[in-house]
């Protein structure tokens, strides 16, 4: 079997506030279908945004991990900082495509790209399992070799 390739830096983030950003991604993403609102998806979407392109230090949701990390008094484990804004980029393209198909009332379609964003944040949040070095290894790396 082929070895997982991550993207790596000498940034680091902590482990557990990652997990905890992608437990508040799905409870943003159900929330939305079950209140039939775009709004969560959108701030979904402009949290990832901050997370993949931008310098600054806390997003909203992390802001909010950070200080759930912190009252739970979690013991911090760093990692890589790459692999995360890798994940952030696509977890921003697929809420993009989420909103996008939202707004023009494809909902099933949706439904299938939330259900997939869901599914990778709930491997990353219950397992600790990044899909951003999976398909970084399968899908991208290729391309640069």
């Amino acid at each position: 079997m082929r070895q997982i390739v991550c993207p790596i830096s000498k940034d680091k983030v902590d482990e557990k506030i990652t997990r905890i950003n992608a437990l508040v991604g799905i409870l943003l993403v159900i929330t939305a279908f079950v209140m039939n609102s775009s709004i969560f998806l959108i701030v979904l979407m402009a949290d990832f945004f901050m997370r993949a392109f931008t310098q600054v230090k806390h997003s909203p949701i992390s802001y909010v991990s950070h200080r759930l990390s912190n009252a739970l008094n979690l013991k911090e484990k760093p990692i890589s900082k790459a692999p995360k804004i890798f994940a952030a980029r696509l977890g921003f393209v697929m809420s993009l495509i989420i909103v996008g198909l939202f707004l023009t009332q494809l909902n099933t379609a949706a439904m299938i790209v939330a259900s997939m964003l869901v599914f990778f944040a709930s491997l990353e949040f219950a397992l600790g399992i990044c899909m951003g070095c999976i398909i970084y290894t399968y899908i991208v790396l290729p391309f640069y070799k």
